[in-house]
């Protein structure tokens, strides 16, 4: 008898369907980088492969499909809170910065990755500029293709 009282429960989350802020984050970007990887739309730049992603970095990123990571969590960001563009990118994707014997201190990260992340997804349509208004939002094809994947992420 307890499947049966456990039944319109299931269904309901089915119904209502699962969106990004519904699966961890961490999760989400991982999947959401393969499904970019896997359509092969992103053009990543001829120089991923000899760039840090920030002036504070001491060495390149090790996994070969960084580009993809990090534009999808950068399309994530723009989903969860929109309005975001490169300076506040460039924020978020800092760290702290080692000067030998001197105090570390606040770095930002590069902005040509976070720029050109920007407009390959404007040129997916996933994200479009705010108009009359600073950064990018998503579109409502880029919020339905987002919330695809969370729901394969939940599945």
């Amino acid at each position: 008898g307890h499947e049966r009282r456990c039944e319109p429960l299931c269904r309901m989350s089915a119904a209502r369907g699962v969106n990004v802020k519904d699966v961890p984050s961490d999760q989400f970007v991982v999947a959401y980088a393969a499904h970019l990887k896997r359509i092969g739309k992103i053009e990543v730049p001829k120089w991923a492969d000899l760039v840090k992603t920030g002036s504070y970095k001491e060495l390149a990123p090790y996994d070969p499909d960084w580009y993809y990571i990090r534009a999808a969590a950068i399309a994530r960001r723009v989903y969860m809170r929109g309005g975001a563009g490169v300076g506040a990118f460039k924020k978020v994707f800092g760290g702290r910065k080692h000067r030998g014997t001197r105090p570390e201190i606040s770095a930002k990260g590069s902005g040509s990755i976070a720029r050109h992340i920007l407009k390959q997804l404007e040129v997916l349509k996933i994200l479009e500029k705010v108009p009359e208004g600073k950064g990018r939002r998503i579109t409502p094809q880029g919020q339905r293709d987002l919330d695809s994947i969370a729901g394969q992420c939940a599945a």
